[in-house]
């Protein structure tokens, strides 16, 4: 999850809708905070991009489609990149579940095959899971992704031997809210995670520390402007929200270079930063 971003596939406002009255009638149900404001957004998601590309990554983008939501562009969470090919996630929110299988017939034309695919009665999102190390996965276990998205996680990777771990996650604003694990923690390099430390449990903790991890702390005022979202794009490189500056200039302070961009329509409106806008197909 930190090694140099090779390729990397987004969503635009515009492919998920954000233009169509239809769907932007469901802001209220879907979790927004108001009606998403198109034009804004998509020229912060053109921001976003070119962040992307200035980092060296090439950007592909997921076609429009009519089945998709206004969520479609968190593309973060609806399939999950491994060594083996991608596993298509059956995401916890139901107007979400469409939004796997367009993203298995994109990465099938690009040649990526598909390693696996969540089944009812589980769930899981992406965004509940943290790539420790190639052979250990860290799952949070919530209202998006349940124990049946777990125990298939486990199940599919165990041939291939890695360890799927369960992370207990917090109640939070509630089963509605957008609350994964990436909302509490995002991996910067091999060993430094910027992390909501008094939203982890504490088993979590113990064993980020375990596995040797410094922890950099947000600043508790920009919990809501989703400062714990920041992308690595690899070589102590980061993409985060330019709305908090606090957090940014605490990573600036541990040594890593913080490029931003806006995301007050595009981002904190829908609760989806850096990490959920990008679904990573290739790192090196």
């Amino acid at each position: 999850m930190v090694g140099h971003l090779n390729r990397v596939l987004v969503c635009s406002p515009s492919a998920a809708g954000w233009d169509q009255a239809g769907r932007i009638s469901r802001w209220r149900e879907l979790g927004f905070h108001h009606p998403p404001d198109f034009s804004v957004a998509q020229q912060q998601h053109r921001a976003l991009c070119h962040q992307l590309e200035s980092a060296g990554a090439e950007v592909v983008h997921l076609p429009a489609a009519s089945d998709l939501s206004l969520d479609a562009v968190y593309a973060h969470d609806a399939s999950l990149s491994t060594d083996f090919g991608v596993i298509l996630m059956r995401p916890g929110k139901p107007n979400r579940i469409q939004e796997a299988q367009r993203q298995r017939e994109f990465c099938q034309g690009l040649g990526i095959p598909v390693f696996g695919e969540i089944q009812s009665p589980g769930t899981s999102e992406a965004g509940d899971i943290v790539w420790l190390d190639a052979e250990t996965l860290l799952v949070g276990h919530g209202y998006r992704t349940n124990a049946r998205g777990i125990a298939h996680l486990r199940a599919l990777f165990a041939p291939e031997g890695v360890e799927v771990i369960s992370a207990p996650l917090p109640h939070g604003p509630g089963p509605s809210a957008c609350l994964h694990l990436m909302s509490l923690i995002s991996l910067l390099d091999d060993e430094t995670a910027v992390v909501d430390l008094p939203w982890l449990a504490v088993e979590t903790v113990e064993l980020l520390r375990s596995c040797g991890y410094r922890f950099v702390e947000i600043d508790p005022s920009e919990r809501d402007t989703l400062a714990c979202n920041v992308l690595s794009l690899g070589r102590k490189r980061l993409l985060a929200l330019e709305e908090n500056q606090k957090t940014n200039d605490r990573l600036r302070a541990a040594g890593f270079d913080v490029r931003t961009f806006p995301g007050s329509e595009l981002c904190i409106n829908g609760s989806g930063g850096p990490t959920c806008l990008t679904r990573p197909l290739l790192r090196s």
